[in-house]
């Protein structure tokens, strides 16, 4: 019989190993059933974000675990095969990268969706759930184990109704069950097992399977065995399980204001956002924990929004410190890729030196916005740089021609001396050797001869037997290879080999230059070439953003192509709808499948705040417009009338369990946090004050959770700040592409105001903007040039005209707000 396991890990760092993932795990027959009550933890409690996919290298186990601090989760590729198909099934007809992966198996899948729910209810079998991702390591692995195992395929579709699920493209379906899977188990990850009954009430769940026992772990042949014996005897015990799991589920995961509550001071919540992010900082290296480490951008957007209003504290100065030496640190470590830009997922150690090589778009625009915002505070090259580094990979590996950005690429790739495996990395390493057979050219003047590749080796840390330690690599991928990482500054390279420092820089650019094209002629790894509303919306902000710190006309100019490509591919204007995804067909076109996936909260809310970026960036008033119309098709969908705030799928949707409030930024900022943000800056563009309190009231629900562990929320807490201390209103009078114009622009730009929106308006007096704010009219052009108005709630300071002036005036503003 089955025994209902609630047991949580005996400690955070422990090893927790893939039997104990089951919600209902199998230890014979005689064991008994343990009564639920009080022993689910939900997901809102685990402080690791789902997205945050710990290290393949730290634990031998396979599992790809969500807590970063005890589960393990891979992000990589499987192999490829060229043998003829034996099987098709229904995948086949889909265009989700990772469904398409599995359309040869010779197992009965279904995608999500009411054919699968109608076989099973038809049929009384129960669902086996199977939800990944396609550059997800451990589910390929499964797929390769067992879900291309003859036996194994003809048991579950025999037996059940099999269902596989992409987690980007259906992410409420995985939320739901991943929820479900973590409240049961203590943990979860990627590929996630879990069985339903017809009318999709979860009853048993799991990560990984091996096709067969394994010391204590019950392989899947045996936990397939006894759900169909289980289910056939011991049903109503089953069914009844998982609804009160259910129950309890909805009750532990609800967000609610209550009557009249209002947000939770502004000031306190941010210092204890600020003092649990100081707790957890490691000193050396930066980042946060000690290992494995994530990039984390909510955590540095957070500090440096922090200093902004606590600069002559010895708190705001710690803060930009760790912010700026976390920034540093990770540019110049292995998880920046020096040869062909962009950040990979994650660090296995502390040094920022051995990564995982997954790259995911939303890193990407997170990243380039950190950095960009970096530069502004510091004035150091080296964050403008790293900042266009990696829109400048974004646009070559991860651009569609259509304007739309692709999701990832993977971690895995076929070494380039051949063998039919994959292996982790194997596109981004080098051997000495390969250094030194590419770059042989004698430095004419450096000390001892030396050679291009012994300049490039000593700066990068290039070690004959390889740079990579045994404990980063348990599995021998990366033996005798190296992963490039800055360990010298180039004044003490140059030094080291008594060259001139521009020399060393012009050997070094040359060098990752014949480093690139050799690369070009590797394997490549797994493109994911799905395209999300939401990280598009995130990396429309990016492209926005940096564009307009840096002045970039071609970054902006690619900007408008992605606002063009949201509109024109992933917004339904028949029905009023952001669309989920689209995908790359075999000719390179645009593709949807039918009938479309309906955008979630995350869609509408970073293509929102996408947009207001944009129209910042670009002042054309038609980003604006839309992002307005957006943002009232959100309330609609999504706003909880009673509780406050925004769910993250359609409440209407009886295929969804579990109504959901993500409380948490990870890897992605959550869809409440961003809305905050938005319905804020929205209310101050529309003259809407509905929007105002809107954002009060999602503020006010997640009071409990903000007041506790604000570091779960530092990008709500952003949001927090903004509401306490009033958007700053930057009124631009003047022709949009004139001269003057531009200056003033610069000016702003040259800034990091966290708490600012930017209005521009020229002499059109029906314009976009003066119909919805009257007080606009009074606004106008000093002596024919282009003139700013620097207001609070619309009260105004003196007009400027010089840009130095207007730097002086906000930087003076902010001053005196931080006073107050």
């Amino acid at each position: 019989m089955i025994r209902l396991a609630w047991r949580r890990s005996a400690s955070r760092n422990s090893r927790v190993e893939p039997a104990r993932l089951l919600t209902a795990a199998f230890l014979g027959a005689d064991g008994h059933q343990l009564n639920s009550g009080g022993h689910v933890r939900c997901f809102r409690r685990i402080l690791h974000p789902p997205s945050e996919r710990s290290p393949r290298h730290h634990l031998p186990q396979p599992a790809c675990y969500l807590s970063s601090s005890v589960f393990m989760s891979m992000a990589s590729g499987g192999t490829s095969s060229t043998s003829p198909h034996k099987h098709t099934n229904r995948l086949a007809e889909e265009r989700s990268p990772y469904l398409l992966q599995h359309a040869h198996n010779p197992v009965d899948w279904y995608p999500w969706g009411q054919d699968a729910f109608d076989k099973a209810k038809n049929e009384d079998k129960p669902i086996f759930l199977s939800v990944g991702y396609s550059t997800c390591h451990w589910c390929h692995v499964m797929e390769r184990e067992s879900f291309e195992d003859e036996e194994i395929g003809k048991i579950l579709s025999d037996n059940f109704v099999c269902i596989k699920v992409d987690r980007e493209e259906r992410p409420d379906v995985d939320k739901v069950y991943m929820t479900f899977v973590q409240a049961t188990s203590g943990g979860g990850g990627w590929p996630m097992s879990v069985w339903l009954t017809p009318d999709l009430r979860p009853f048993i769940g799991g990560t990984y399977f091996p096709p067969t026992d394994h010391a204590r772990r019950p392989g899947l042949k045996t936990v397939l065995k006894r759900i169909i014996e289980q289910w056939q005897n011991n049903r109503p015990a089953l069914e009844s399980s998982g609804e009160r799991i259910l129950e309890a589920l909805k009750k532990g995961t609800a967000v609610a204001a209550n009557p009249g509550e209002s947000p939770p001071p502004a000031t306190e919540v941010a210092d204890r956002c600020f003092q649990q992010l100081a707790h957890s900082y490691e000193e050396e290296y930066g980042g946060f924990r000690d290992a494995p480490k994530f990039p984390t951008p909510v955590n540095l957007m957070f500090l440096m929004s922090y200093w902004s209003v606590n600069r002559s504290t010895s708190e705001g100065v710690e803060a930009l410190q760790m912010a700026l030496h976390t920034l540093r640190m990770m540019a110049l470590g292995g998880i920046h890729d020096h040869v062909a830009q962009g950040f990979h997922r994650y660090s296995t150690d502390s040094s920022w030196h051995v990564p995982h090589f997954e790259k995911m778009l939303y890193d990407q625009a997170q990243l380039a916005v950190a950095y960009v915002t970096a530069s502004q505070v510091s004035g150091e090259q080296l964050f403008a740089d790293v900042a266009k580094d990696v829109l400048l990979y974004v646009s070559r590996d991860l651009s569609d021609k259509s304007g739309g950005f692709y999701s990832a690429e993977d971690a895995d790739s076929v070494p380039a001396s051949g063998g039919p495996e994959k292996r982790e990395g194997a596109f981004c390493v080098w051997t000495a050797s390969d250094v030194r057979e590419l770059l042989p050219d004698v430095v004419e003047g450096a000390t001892g001869a030396a050679t291009q590749a012994d300049i490039f080796m000593h700066h990068y840390g290039v070690k004959e037997l390889g740079n990579v330690a045994l404990e980063q690599d348990p599995h021998g991928e990366l033996q005798g290879q190296n992963v490039l990482i800055v360990r010298y500054s180039v004044e003490l390279t140059a030094a080291r080999f008594g060259i001139s420092v521009e020399k060393a820089n012009e050997l070094l650019a040359s060098a990752r230059t014949k480093m690139a094209k050799v690369r070009e002629g590797r394997p490549r790894p797994h493109l994911d070439t799905k395209m999300l509303a939401s990280w598009n919306g995130l990396m429309l902000s990016a492209y926005a953003g940096v564009g307009a710190v840096l002045g970039d006309k071609a970054l902006l100019e690619r900007a408008v192509r992605a606002g063009n490509f949201l509109k024109e591919h992933l917004w339904d204007a028949e029905r009023q709808t952001v669309l989920r995804s689209c995908y790359r067909g075999d000719e390179m076109e645009v593709q949807q499948i039918s009938p479309p996936i309906s955008g979630f909260l995350d869609d509408y809310a970073f293509v929102i705040c996408g947009l207001l970026d944009l129209y910042e960036a670009t002042l054309q008033t038609e980003w604006l417009q839309w992002a307005e119309e957006l943002q009232l098709r959100q309330d609609a969908l999504f706003w909880d009338h009673q509780g406050g705030g925004y769910f993250c799928s359609d409440p209407g949707d009886a295929t969804v369990l579990l109504q959901l409030k993500e409380d948490q930024d990870g890897a992605e900022p959550s869809a409440n946090s961003v809305s905050a943000s938005n319905l804020l800056r929205l209310s101050h563009y529309s003259g809407r004050r509905e929007w105002l309190q809107r954002s009060q009231q999602l503020l006010a629900a997640f009071s409990d959770r903000l007041t506790r562990v604000p570091i779960a929320l530092p990008e709500m807490v952003q949001a927090l700040m903004a509401q306490h201390y009033t958007l700053q209103q930057i009124v631009i009078c003047g022709q949009r592409d004139a001269p003057d114009t531009a200056s003033l622009l610069a000016a702003v730009n040259s800034l990091f105001l966290p708490h600012k929106i930017l209005m521009h308006i020229d002499g059109d007096a029906d314009g976009f903007l003066r119909q919805r704010l009257p007080v606009l009219s009074s606004m106008s052009q000093r002596g024919g040039v282009a003139t700013a108005y620097v207001c609070q709630d619309f009260t105004c300071s003196l007009p400027v005209t010089d840009p130095q002036e207007l730097r002086r005036l906000l930087l003076d503003g902010t001053a005196e707000r931080r006073a107050e």
